[in-house]
């Protein structure tokens, strides 16, 4: 069965335009604590990131988790992963999450965890959908779930993060600039950092609740790269709103993808004799990495884009690590989700073994050239489906005679194509790129 709400990431859109409204949130809240409550004793765990809305989706949400008997736990503003942790250390049935993750403050959405702090299964989310074109009902009022607040969230968070790398360990002298998005990361990714030794300069940490991810963060480095040139610093670590995706940026100011994160910690994994098979990445991950990895003799897969995906392919090989080149990185070894600061820290763990900078760790992994545009389109019919463009694809895919690549996919929360052709010449690259990106442009009109 298709689904008419969720996505491959939740449920997001536009505040204040359906199904981003109370109303829809009071009715989810309900829907989602009668298919809960199936389980048993029901249990939910709710936190949000920072952006003004998460108050009023928040209250929504309480309100309908109680009218169908859940009992209620408030986190406050917490990083994605922290949600998905929480989940399972308080044995609740289920983790919401009020987040648009590294959208702008005018966008809001909702994730839900399962009690193991995995992703919903499908019958669950099917369910959920399927109650909230029922009528709403209130359980009797002696049945009414109960709300209360778990004040030390953050410090559980904090010392679980720390509890990924070995204990005993030191980053004293070292100096990071830390970009929090002014996003769910504000205050416990610099007290991470700081309590196992590193020298932290914090950008970004000052949240109003209109100014998540503008100008910052994962998205927009440009004034991390700066800091990191004016500060000295050995490196950046930038977030993006819900603290799901980490970038860096070396000393000499150069930002470090997904793509090269994944291969520096797979290759301490490999080192260490602790890979436990090989690395899950997506189809934008660059055709480097799958290279790189060869020269280690690991192997390497590619799932569809979104990290739900990524998990799945690792879940059904027993694999322990991938992620996309955006910044989302799985590490099984240590949690059940994307954790941008757990997957930080496994980089600096191998910058540390190696006694390497970034900049001289990422060398191993040489990119090819890899143009990616975004086409906005208007909705209706979807643009990579029509003839012209398919016939494009499959031309420019022939012209490059197996020494390259074409994905033209949409997004999964935006109104986007993202047109990506990648291979071993950069203008040639850009050429195509651009020519089928004003392809998908013209059939869009």
């Amino acid at each position: 069965m298709s689904k008419k709400y969720f996505g491959t990431d939740g449920i997001r859109g536009r505040v204040g335009e359906y199904p981003i409204t109370p109303d829809f949130m009071l009715k989810l809240g309900w829907a989602a604590g009668m298919a809960f409550r199936k389980m048993g004793a029901c249990k939910v765990l709710v936190g949000k990131d920072t952006r003004i809305s998460g108050y009023m989706f928040e209250s929504a949400l309480e309100a309908g988790l109680t009218s169908a008997g859940a009992d209620v736990m408030l986190l406050g503003p917490m990083p994605t992963p922290a949600i998905a942790y929480l989940t399972r250390t308080f044995q609740a049935q289920a983790g919401i999450v009020i987040s648009a993750s590294h959208n702008p403050h005018d966008d809001n959405g909702i994730k839900f965890f399962s009690g193991q702090g995995t992703k919903l299964p499908d019958d669950i989310e099917l369910m959920i959908e399927e109650l909230l074109d029922t009528p709403m009902t209130v359980v009797e009022s002696s049945k009414i779930g109960k709300v209360s607040r778990i004040n030390d969230a953050s410090g559980r968070y904090i010392e679980f993060c720390k509890g990924s790398v070995p204990t005993g360990t030191s980053f004293a002298g070292l100096k990071i600039v830390v970009d929090c998005a002014h996003g769910a990361t504000y205050k416990v990714a610099p007290s991470v950092f700081r309590e196992l030794g590193a020298e932290v300069v914090v950008l970004s940490a000052q949240p109003n609740g209109l100014n998540i991810n503008r100008n910052c963060g994962s998205t927009h480095t440009e004034a991390l790269q700066a800091a990191v040139l004016a500060e000295q610093a050995d490196l950046g670590i930038a977030f993006d709103g819900d603290g799901d995706r980490v970038l860096m940026v070396d000393h000499t100011g150069t930002v470090v993808d997904g793509d090269e994160l994944l291969f520096i910690i797979a290759r301490d994994l490999h080192g260490r004799g602790k890979l436990q098979g090989g690395v899950v990445g997506t189809l934008m991950s660059n055709l480097g990495l799958e290279l790189a990895l060869a020269d280690l003799d690991i192997p390497f897969v590619r799932a569809n884009v979104g990290d739900r995906y990524v998990i799945s392919e690792l879940l059904e090989r027993n694999w322990v690590i991938g992620g996309e080149n955006s910044g989302h990185i799985v590490c099984f070894d240590h949690t059940t989700t994307g954790d941008a600061i757990i997957a930080a820290l496994q980089v600096l763990m191998a910058l540390k073994a190696r006694d390497e900078g970034l900049a001289q760790s990422r060398q191993a992994l040489r990119k090819c050239p890899q143009v990616l545009i975004n086409v906005r389109f208007g909705g209706g019919a979807n643009p990579i489906e029509h003839a012209t463009v398919k016939q494009a694809s499959e031309r420019v895919t022939q012209a490059m005679a197996g020494r390259g690549r074409v994905l033209l996919r949409k997004s999964g929360t935006e109104p986007l194509v993202r047109v990506m052709v990648e291979g071993e010449d950069e203008a040639q690259v850009r050429g195509y790129a651009e020519e089928l990106a004003k392809l998908v442009t013209e059939v869009s009109a």
